[in-house]
């Protein structure tokens, strides 16, 4: 019973990573970095203006997260509203700039470099139900697929030191909605920020 137990353990682990669309592909951050919950950090994900929607979702997921860590946490949507402050990726050293010089000390951006559409076929397949004994062979029609894939930057910056101490490469392909992209993706950062032992032990 106890192997049988770890063995759907195993099973469903495997499960829920399979159904996870988004994945982290690399990440890195400088030996010496360790963040201090006493200080303030700003997320600020830079998105498009149409996907306002889902830059307010990993926003606020991401400042949950980090927040369950002790971290003095606020999302650019929290302090600036809905339709100021960064939106695109070549906005993220003019944000860095300005905070230089406000209440925040560190800053975490999130840019959506990339939100490729693609079409597929999949083709008719062969199946045999059986009936009363008898076997025949049928197929399942063929169809079109839209697969949408997203490609996401994340940087986290120390703005005493001036540097960029963190950084994360990650995909999402074909994810499932827009809530469930933005917890994914917030667990996972900041699993790997734990991985990478980026949180200072009180």
């Amino acid at each position: 019973m106890k192997r049988l137990g770890v063995l759907l353990l195993c099973i469903g682990l495997l499960t829920i990573e399979a159904c996870t669309s988004t994945k982290l592909t690399s990440s890195w951050k400088t030996p010496d970095a360790r963040l201090d919950t006493n200080k303030r950090m700003i997320v600020i994900v830079l998105v498009p203006p149409r996907d306002k929607n889902l830059r307010i979702l990993m926003e606020n997921e991401l400042v949950s997260e980090l927040q369950k860590e002790g971290f003095n946490a606020v999302s650019s949507f929290a302090k600036y509203g809905p339709d100021e402050g960064p939106s695109k990726a070549e906005d993220e050293k003019a944000a860095l700039h300005n905070f230089r010089n406000g209440d925040v000390d560190q800053v975490l951006t999130i840019a959506m470099v990339d939100k490729t559409k693609s079409k597929g076929y999949v083709p008719p397949y062969p199946y045999a139900p059986y009936y009363r004994g008898w076997y025949g062979g049928m197929f399942t029609p063929g169809y079109y697929t839209t697969n949408v894939r997203y490609e996401w930057d994340t940087n986290l910056y120390d703005l005493g030191q001036r540097k960029l101490i963190y950084n994360a490469q990650s995909e999402a392909i074909d994810p499932p909605g827009v809530y469930k992209q933005a917890s994914q993706f917030a667990r996972q950062i900041v699993r790997d920020m734990q991985r990478h032992q980026l949180f200072a032990k009180s």
